[in-house]
């Protein structure tokens, strides 16, 4: 079920989505007064790296993306850039082929932000690829109060966390606190998909 580019009715990857992030990353860098070498000691991604995703010469992939968000004080979503959504009435509509999305160039992991109005009530929905065999690796913590809800739509997913795992199959469920290192893999040969939804309370 990953989508995949050249197709001009699905969500836009590739060269588009590294110079929106690599702009939105600059951007949050300046506003927050830190050099290239700041940056890099707090994200521990190395300047050139760091240079070249500003660049928009370099895709991160979901590890590397996860450290600078977390270096910024940013979720990902603010770094991946929402697009304005359609209004109508009380109702936000963002259509599929709006929707952004972070692809892992390594690994096709593929990140797809689904909330209409991201951040609304604290909280922000996204869908998650995993492909056949593929891993997250652990991402950083996010800051306490942070949780994370999931339901798999399809295949087999492991979530660990604080030095335990947990297997899900379709149409299981998953509650976590994010403020610890966690990660998420497709341990299998079969495609795997899940709703993430992620609340911080203040």
């Amino acid at each position: 079920m990953v989508e995949q580019d050249g197709n001009a009715d699905e969500p836009q990857h590739g060269d588009d989505l590294a110079g929106a992030f690599g702009g939105n990353v600059r951007r949050r860098r300046e506003e927050a007064g830190l050099t290239l070498e700041q940056l890099s000691t707090q994200s521990s991604v190395s300047r050139a790296m760091l240079s070249k995703v500003e660049r928009g010469e370099k895709s991160p992939t979901i590890g590397v993306a996860s450290r600078i968000a977390h270096a910024l004080d940013a979720s990902l979503s603010d770094l991946i850039g929402a697009p304005a959504a359609a209004a109508s009435g009380v109702a936000i509509v963002m259509r599929k082929n709006d929707r952004p999305v972070f692809r892992d160039p390594e690994t096709g992991f593929e990140r797809h932000m689904v909330s209409a109005a991201p951040g609304a009530g604290g909280a922000e929905m996204i869908v998650h690829y995993l492909p056949a065999q593929v891993s997250t690796g652990l991402l950083p913590a996010y800051p306490p109060g942070t949780e994370k809800q999931l339901v798999v739509l399809q295949g087999t997913l492991t979530v660990a966390i604080g030095g335990i795992s947990e297997t899900l199959n379709a149409g299981d469920s998953l509650f976590l606190q994010a403020d610890a290192d966690h990660g998420f893999a497709n341990r299998t040969n079969a495609p795997c998909e899940y709703i993430m939804v992620i609340s911080r309370r203040t």
